[in-house]
């Protein structure tokens, strides 16, 4: 039997959700992302915006200067993770088959499905008028025997739209269309395919499989397959996370060690938290830093026993990070900490070993208040240095 296989990707999702909220904001150009004044980057723009060369990853204040009467929202991830966790419910009531990708898309094998709804088709009708009814929001779907197929299917038919390429009419579905719309060609291979003589995915499914080889190695045969049709990825559900990080980019470049050892405070304590959330303790701790020039480093340490309390984190990251202000002097833009390398709670403690324990009780005593009256409810000491400052993590 013929896979069957959808993408159903959520139109301008987080502002979509932020007009679903305020009907006002419905027909305007609209930014969410922070305020044009400050540093960062646009997270989603309307199509009403996109008219004026918007779009996601443009810094901010280039984003105020094509498009001065935009309006700029800071928006809310609980609100668009609790959208994005009923639509991945709606989605489940259609196929269990489900990978999501991010917040505001997935897959969905639904081979075998048509004799319930008619048709493939009549089913990505059924679903797209599911989530406009529950959820106010409009979903663009591809329909294709493939994962990349349906991808590439389902951005030809945004805003609003469902797209279903037969199969076999593949390659040709594909043929005339330029690179960049198929999945995994960024600036830097594009630049290298237009240096060949290659601007259409045709063009690209032409070319002998030898010379893509040697100029991309084993990523050369990937977009052979992709540029042919063929795609063998199944539809795979999240696996558990390997790891859990936070991070935050700085309104301006600073020296200020005070400042640091605060923000990697109140972060560990977001990582800490999430740890001990999934039932789960960390080996590895991550410290991240990105400088003014934007050289980015990483710097990691194993602990001894695993755990998932916010002292050890921030005790592990402060040494990383004490020691990385030693040897560059350079003013820091982002920093960020995380944990890997996770386990199951496992720790036998020693007889005399009570203060562990005491910080144990004291992490799940913090996490019930926080998570009655939110995370802010209860500020460390040191954190509270961060009072007047909006952080924004990821």
């Amino acid at each position: 039997m013929t896979r069957q296989i959808m993408h159903i990707d959520l139109d301008a999702f987080f502002v979509s959700v932020e007009q679903v909220e305020n009907p006002e904001l419905k027909g305007k150009p609209i930014v969410v992302g922070g305020r044009p004044d400050r540093r960062g980057v646009v997270a989603s723009a309307s199509y009403e915006a996109r008219a004026f060369g918007l779009h996601a990853g443009m810094p901010l204040t280039t984003a105020c200067r094509l498009c001065p009467q935009a309006t700029f929202i800071e928006g809310s991830f609980p609100k668009y993770r609790s959208a994005s966790q009923r639509f991945m419910a709606i989605l489940t009531d259609f196929s269990p088959y489900l990978e999501p990708v991010s917040l505001d898309e997935a897959y969905l094998d639904v081979t075998g499905f048509e004799s319930i709804y008619g048709s493939i088709y009549q089913m990505a009708v059924a679903i797209k008028q599911r989530i406009k009814d529950e959820l106010r929001l409009c979903a663009s779907v591809g329909i294709a025997s493939c994962k990349v197929v349906a991808k590439v299917a389902s951005e030809l038919s945004k805003p609003d739209g469902l797209l279903e390429v037969a199969t076999g009419k593949e390659r040709s579905f594909l043929s005339p269309l330029p690179i960049t719309k198929l999945p995994g060609i960024g600036k830097k291979t594009e630049r290298i395919l237009n240096g060949l003589g290659i601007h259409t995915i045709g063009k690209l499914s032409a070319m002998p499989l030898s010379t893509l080889k040697s100029h991309f190695g084993a990523s050369g045969e990937i977009l052979w397959r992709y540029a042919h049709g063929i795609d063998h990825r199944k539809v795979e559900p999240p696996s558990a996370a390997k790891s859990i990080s936070r991070e935050t980019t700085f309104g301006k470049d600073t020296r200020d060690h005070s400042l640091l050892k605060a923000t990697l405070r109140y972060l560990g304590e977001r990582v800490g938290s999430q740890l001990r959330q999934q039932g789960k303790q960390a080996r590895c701790v991550t410290l991240k830093l990105r400088y003014a020039d934007f050289t980015t480093i990483t710097r990691c340490h194993t602990l001894r026993q695993a755990s998932n309390a916010d002292q050890t984190i921030f005790d592990t990251g402060v040494e990383l990070l004490n020691k990385a202000l030693s040897q560059e002097k350079q003013a820091i833009r982002l920093i960020g900490i995380g944990v890997s390398n996770l386990t199951e709670p496992g720790r036998q403690l020693a007889m005399l070993d009570s203060s562990a324990q005491r910080l144990g009780q004291l992490n799940k005593a913090i996490d019930r208040i926080r998570k009655k009256y939110g995370f802010t409810a209860i500020q460390t000491g040191r954190t509270l240095l961060l009072k007047e400052i909006n952080l924004s993590s990821s």
